[in-house]
């Protein structure tokens, strides 16, 4: 096929040798299949914002540190080169937590490099050798659903142990390849020590899982496992090998009525002797 002109620097540069054809387009970026040499890998390449369907989200991007000061005054002021700058740090974002995660041993695919915009990656095959497919193109058992949910679940933890939320995680955030399921798209992945809607994303990480797999096993429906993860991450205790039940619930420290009266009686004494205190001067 006609090479794309975004890969005509790979090219180029010797990182690809033959676009092969193009393997999807979606909200942020098309994906080509490409030759490497003797490798078969895939080429994401990013849309431009103006052709973006997705839109950056300050929930997604607070947090981010920009160490040069020019580039984030410019980032700032939404100048032509604050969001050139801010278009190169949205897709950094995505290859800098795919290098994190792959070494958390997350189950991400594999980066090779990244070069003017263009991302190149492990292409995820299936069993028959075709690139994997979405979670969401697949008709799950029960037992298929409840242990794609399981893997998935480990995953998100081993990905908070690492500092990472997905942040949009769903059946269409998902490749299924030939050893189960593979998490894909993360150019809005957030750290979640930086960022105040760390446990919002989490949360709604685990209620999508939860949402889709309960779909096929109805009792995933009522499980809770965003907020015993975030628990256990707050309390420090969270590790990739913790084991996870689903359940959570809130425990809540009984009230002491004794020392509430006590903080309100000392509040209305203090009141009280200011009141006289006034009245002594007025009458001097």
């Amino acid at each position: 096929m006609k090479t794309p002109k975004r890969i005509e620097p790979l090219i180029q540069d010797g990182l690809v040798d033959e676009v092969i054809r193009q393997l999807m387009s979606g909200k942020e970026a098309a994906v080509y299949v490409v030759r490497c040499g003797e490798e078969i890998r895939c080429a994401k390449v990013y849309k431009e914002a103006h052709k973006r369907s997705f839109r950056q989200s300050v929930n997604y991007t607070e947090g981010r540190k920009v160490k040069n000061s020019r580039r984030a005054r410019a980032m700032e002021k939404g100048t032509r080169y604050g969001r050139k700058a801010q278009e190169e740090a949205w897709q950094n974002a995505e290859v800098d937590a795919l290098y994190r995660l792959a070494a958390a041993g997350v189950r991400v695919p594999k980066p090779y490099n990244f070069h003017e915009g263009v991302l190149l990656m492990e292409l995820l095959m299936d069993l028959e050798g075709n690139a994997a497919p979405r979670l969401n193109d697949l008709t799950l058992t029960a037992e298929l659903a409840r242990e794609y949910h399981l893997i998935l679940i480990r995953q998100v933890v081993r990905m908070l142990c690492a500092g990472i939320i997905h942040g949009d995680l769903s059946e269409y955030n998902v490749l299924v390849d030939s050893t189960g399921p593979v998490i894909i798209d993360l150019p809005q992945a957030i750290d979640a020590a930086a960022t105040n809607q760390a446990l919002k994303m989490l949360l709604r990480d685990a209620e999508n899982l939860a949402a889709y797999f309960g779909r096929f096993a109805p009792e995933l429906l009522a499980t809770d496992y965003g907020r015993e993860i975030w628990a256990l991450y707050q309390s420090s205790k969270l590790h990739p090998e913790s084991v996870l039940t689903g359940c959570f619930k809130q425990i809540e420290s009984p009230v002491d009525m004794n020392s509430i009266m006590r903080e309100i009686n000392d509040t209305l004494k203090e009141e009280e002797a200011r009141r006289l205190y006034r009245l002594l001067r007025s009458a001097q």
